[in-house]
């Protein structure tokens, strides 16, 4: 496929929808095998979504259906739509690189690059071809200080990133995401590798973040998810093994008063 032939995603400065993103009936599949089955949401712009359910529910798989992550997956594709600023993420004329750049993601484990931690962060704006110096160290301190690291690395840019404790690792990872000013931050469980204080920085990042961005974290942790998200589904597998989205609503509605008799039984413990 040739360049000319990729549509470009208008930016919200350009087009700026209701929502950030919006599924309608999406389904994944893993060959012939449904993972996840007709899910329809809406994610609202500058919240935290969260994403609970049992295991093997498919809130990773729906996670990373956000920025076509899947698409590496041998025998993975979608039926539905997947919108975000007006077009459907999965129209073979959509370029997925622009998506995951558009849509940063931050994985289960922190997994920083074997560079330095200035590069770490300078890496993906090198990609897009940014090469002054002068640009790439504003860039470099920006990320780290919105990723709340740049006053514990600012004297040792040039060490390893592998050098780190797990939460800066973390951290890192999250400044290496937003280098390349996505509009929307995906978090697979983000914290589920770290100890309880590195988790409580990690939210209180994910806090400071939503005012420039759109956060979908995938969490096992209830606790979590009723401390920093604004809104939360509930997944489950249903009767044909796939994974459903029982429940969509705001957080304090889902954890006090939920619509859905198998939502109160998950978020109260007594299944899951």
């Amino acid at each position: 496929m040739t360049d000319a032939q990729l549509i470009a995603i208008p930016n919200a400065q350009q087009v700026r929808q209701e929502y950030a993103l919006e599924a309608h009936n999406l389904s994944i599949f893993y060959g012939n095998f449904r993972a996840v089955d007709s899910v329809s949401m809406k994610i609202q712009y500058n919240k935290i979504t969260a994403l609970i359910g049992p295991s093997g529910c498919g809130k990773s798989t729906l996670l990373r259906s956000f920025n076509r992550m899947n698409d590496l997956v041998p025998g993975a594709r979608i039926e539905g739509e997947l919108l975000f600023q007006g077009q459907n993420l999965y129209d073979p004329f959509v370029d997925p690189v622009e998506v995951r750049r558009r849509i940063g993601m931050v994985f289960q484990k922190p997994n920083p690059f074997p560079k330095s931690i200035y590069d770490n962060v300078a890496y993906g704006p090198r990609i897009q071809g940014i090469r002054k110096k002068s640009q790439l160290d504003d860039i470099v301190e920006r990320s780290l200080r919105q990723a709340a690291l740049w006053d514990e690395v600012k004297d040792k840019l040039r060490q390893s990133g592998l050098s780190l404790s797990g939460g800066q690792q973390q951290r890192l990872c999250i400044a290496r995401a937003i280098a390349v000013e996505p509009e929307i931050l995906l978090m697979d469980e983000p914290c589920s590798a770290l100890d309880p204080i590195a988790t409580l920085r990690i939210e209180e990042l994910m806090r400071e973040l939503q005012e420039n961005y759109t956060i979908v974290i995938v969490t096992h942790n209830m606790q979590q998810a009723a401390r920093v998200s604004d809104y939360t589904a509930f997944m489950m597998i249903n009767e044909n093994r796939s994974g459903g989205l029982v429940e969509f609503d705001l957080t304090e509605k889902i954890f006090t008063n939920p619509s859905d008799s198998r939502t109160e039984d998950y978020v109260t413990g007594r299944f899951g």
